[in-house]
């Protein structure tokens, strides 16, 4: 709205040149950042108020080692807060007609709803083992990871179509047409494997992965949403790169045309992450729920998808990795395989607390080990 706005001021009105600021991305993802966190910021006291009130409560599984009464009747779906904040700084800085701003736009609606549905359950039930069947959660997001697969990788609709790729020079048996299929890695200057049709399942696995890894890392005060935004930042880093024609060729990146336009939502989910971590920071006064931790997940993963940096989430998300992977050791390896658990509590978070860690220390202690993480997928940009 505003860069329409800005856009259409400085093409008929004579002496207001700086309305040109609203032209570069960078300015525009400071400004969205601020616009999330104000808002939250602004709202949450009336929205956390109003969650409580709606009977939006959360209901705690005693895991025999911590203390669910003080945690019991704490507002839950959260998660609304930072959905709501994050569409207003899209609508308000981004450009809505970019296909790849569409896209995350409507993962984040998709996802979060799936989660909203499940908290609702949870909260009308009050019972946290009474929201949506885990079987019905993935057919819901596998239906979206299906259809964004089969429009990205279409030659007429996808958000990666051949006109925007611009490719390195040097890249032998890569065309800008079948750019889509590759898989890159970090650490790597090129493409280094051709997936064909295949890349459709790896996708949907990637989009499924990344969404249920940052879900189940929402289980203590303030534990996800830092990680979370941390890896919105590295991907904010990537796609103002990737997006920009000089600094893409000057660091050797693959320039994918409008793709800068994901630095904006993803500096909108930073700021509204550091505004709700205000509320959400121990003692919470509010939960995300899976309506927050859902959204999030899919955000990234439909970015990780069309910024061709996939794997950079193994290093970017590792904290998410671990949680997923853990839960997965768990129910998959331990349980259903051998008959026995392998970690005391799963997901990793809980098996720490269950050897008496205080939960504020293995909450610092993640946001310490994603600091780093961070640091190192920075480092991916120069070392290839």
């Amino acid at each position: 709205m505003i860069y329409y706005l800005c856009k259409y001021v400085l093409e008929t009105v004579p002496g207001l040149e700086w309305t040109r600021l609203a032209s570069y991305i960078s300015i525009r993802s400071i400004v969205a950042a601020i616009t999330a966190f104000g808002l939250i910021l602004l709202l949450g006291n009336w929205s956390i108020r109003r969650l409580y009130l709606s009977g939006a409560r959360d209901t705690i599984f005693d895991y025999g080692f911590t203390d669910p009464e003080s945690k019991r009747g704490t507002p839950t779906m959260g998660g609304v807060l930072i959905i709501g904040a994050v569409l207003v700084a899209i609508l308000l800085w981004s450009d809505p007609a970019n296909p790849f701003a569409q896209w995350v736009v409507a993962a984040m609606l998709w996802f979060g709803g799936i989660g909203f549905y499940d908290d609702y359950l949870k909260a009308r039930h009050q019972d946290s083992r009474m929201g949506m069947s885990q079987g019905a959660k993935l057919f819901f997001q596998s239906c979206f990871a299906l259809v964004f697969m089969l429009f990205y990788l279409s030659n007429t609709a996808s958000p990666l179509d051949a006109e925007r790729i611009k490719l390195l020079q040097g890249i032998e048996g890569v065309t800008a047409a079948d750019y889509k299929f590759w898989l890159q890695v970090p650490f790597i200057k090129e493409p280094v494997l051709d997936l064909g049709w295949l890349y459709v399942p790896f996708g949907m696995f990637a989009i499924l992965a990344i969404s249920n890894s940052v879900n189940f890392a929402d289980g203590l005060d303030g534990l996800a949403i830092v990680p979370a935004s941390l890896t919105a930042g590295v991907y904010a880093l990537f796609a103002y790169i990737i997006g920009n024609s000089i600094y893409s060729r000057t660091l050797l990146f693959t320039h994918i045309v409008g793709s800068g336009e994901l630095s904006i939502i993803l500096a909108a989910l930073v700021g509204a992450g550091l505004g709700f971590l205000w509320f959400n920071a121990f003692p919470a006064q509010v939960f995300m729920g899976d309506t927050g931790s859902m959204a999030l997940g899919g955000i990234l993963g439909v970015v990780a998808i069309m910024l061709k940096q996939e794997f950079l989430f193994l290093i970017a998300g590792g904290i998410f990795v671990a949680e997923g992977a853990s839960v997965l050791i768990q129910e998959k390896i331990g349980i259903r395989l051998l008959g026995r658990r392998i970690f005391h509590r799963a997901p990793i978070h809980h098996n720490f607390q269950h050897f008496g860690l205080a939960e504020t220390k293995v909450v610092v202690r993640f946001w310490i080990v994603g600091i780093i993480l961070t640091l190192i997928s920075i480092a991916t940009i120069k070392i290839r």
